[in-house]
């Protein structure tokens, strides 16, 4: 066998001959580097398949406690940042099957009995999938807080609304900020929706047809925290890229709610508008132009953003057309789901940051060019006293055409979700109830159990 032409090292599906190391390095792709965020899943999955594996008489006690122990020790090595998947070791499956064996000898070989590397990636990913999710609503709780206290701290300021970038009618920086923390919630249903798709147990699918031997997958189910399995074996392997998607979608409802926030918060501190600003610090300057204070952190927020809106797309592209059963496409959905987790986590961050610096303009509306925002409130006035609207609504279009038209800024909006009746409580009360469906506790009580 020539080296440099041959893969040298061992693989879980090799049985004698080797694949070229060409072919090795374009099917393994980045599967190593990305595997790193699974490790610590990938030892809990075989944590709780290896004590269904004892139940059902494939292993013995004796087996099973060097199995568990051994795992344990490696995925502490994981938490401490010590563990590698080594040169020539294809993923993340295999080496810590081989980490396993080289400690305890062949009861590490027995492992794998009853799953396959299909179903074993499943549930990594399940696992990750989940563990990102929750961190994703965990970081939406800090900025929905943040939102709702900045709404009502500035309930009172007064700030232009505009429709199609003209000046519209009053709004409020209470309305501003609270908008966004509603949106939030609507954000996080989409989110729970990929929670309840990623909290179904794949493990026992195989490679996507069962097995032979009496697997209790119901027991790999509850040892693993999740809600439920996917009980049809070839479903289980068609939801590998349903899952992804439906992920992708809840990360790109929220993305959308930041997008739109930083285009409104680039527009809303430049100096055509004014109403907010940001500290020296948070902004970045110009090589050329000594005044600018440019908003570099919400523009990248902005764009950032937009490109996890097209990951449902690009998954979408990738999955469309692929018959059931497992194809080795498939693969190529983390390269663009992992990078997704870490950029809108670092966004959220960047934002809460952004927000706990905010600096609100309460001068506004002592601007002429505003008083136009008031007719409405004029129409309104005079509907009130009895004249007709379409007849009030003629009355101040006339007077604003001929000069004559005179704002009445006194504000009266009562009804729900306006600017005098926010109801921000009843928001919150949406978020929580949503927030607590997740029921994130019941999970990292089962897991926390499993290595222990």
């Amino acid at each position: 066998m020539n080296s440099t032409n041959q893969a040298n090292a061992s693989k879980l599906w090799q049985k004698g001959s080797v694949a070229h190391s060409w072919v090795e390095d374009f099917t393994v792709g980045q599967d190593r580097v990305l595997d790193l965020k699974l490790a610590s899943f990938d030892v809990l999955g075989s944590l709780a398949h290896t004590r269904m594996l004892k139940q059902i008489g494939l292993l013995n006690k004796k087996e099973l406690i060097s199995i568990q122990d051994e795992l344990k020790a490696i995925f502490k090595n994981i938490a401490n940042g010590d563990f590698v998947i080594e040169e020539g070791v294809e993923d993340v499956h295999s080496q810590v099957e081989l980490l396993l064996t080289q400690k305890i000898g062949d009861a590490g070989k027995k492992i794998h009995a009853g799953r396959s590397r299909n179903d074993q990636v499943l549930v990594d990913l399940k696992l990750y999938f989940r563990y990102e999710i929750e961190e994703i609503v965990s970081k939406s709780k800090i900025l929905f807080q943040r939102l709702q206290q900045l709404s009502e701290q500035h309930k009172e300021v007064l700030l232009p609304g505009y429709t199609h970038f003209q000046v519209a009618m009053p709004s409020s920086f209470g309305l501003w900020f609270g908008a966004y923390a509603e949106s939030l919630v609507d954000d996080l249903e989409m989110m729970l929706a990929a929670w309840k798709v990623s909290n179904k147990n794949p493990l026992g699918s195989a490679a996507g047809y069962g097995s032979s031997f009496p697997l209790n997958r119901q027991l790999t189910t509850e040892l693993l925290g999740f809600n439920s399995m996917n009980v049809n074996v070839v479903y289980a392997q068609m939801g590998r890229g349903k899952t992804e998607r439906i992920i992708a979608q809840g990360l790109s409802s929220i993305a959308a709610t930041l997008s739109k926030f930083a285009m409104d918060a680039c527009l809303y501190m430049s100096q055509n508008y004014g109403f907010i600003s940001f500290p020296d610090y948070l902004t970045t300057g110009s090589s050329i132009m000594p005044h600018k204070k440019n908003p570099d952190v919400l523009e990248l927020i902005r764009s950032r953003c937009n490109k996890i809106l097209a990951l449902p797309n690009e998954i979408a592209l990738v999955t469309t057309n692929l018959p059931s059963g497992y194809h080795r496409d498939l693969q190529l959905l983390k390269e663009n789901l992992f990078p997704a987790f870490t950029s809108l986590k670092e966004c959220m961050d960047a934002l809460v940051l952004m927000l706990n610096e905010i600096q609100i303009n309460k001068d506004i509306m002592s601007d002429p060019k505003y008083d136009y925002l008031f007719s409405v409130e004029v129409v309104n006035k005079m509907v009130l006293d009895g004249v007709p609207f379409r007849e009030a609504y003629k009355e101040i279009g006339f007077s604003i055409e001929n000069g004559k038209y005179e704002p009445s800024k006194d504000i009266q909006h009562t009804h729900q979700g306006s600017i005098g009746n926010l109801m921000n409580g009843e928001i919150k009360k949406a978020f929580d109830e949503v927030y607590e469906s997740f029921h994130f506790e019941k999970v990292a009580e089962k897991l926390n159990s499993l290595v222990v």
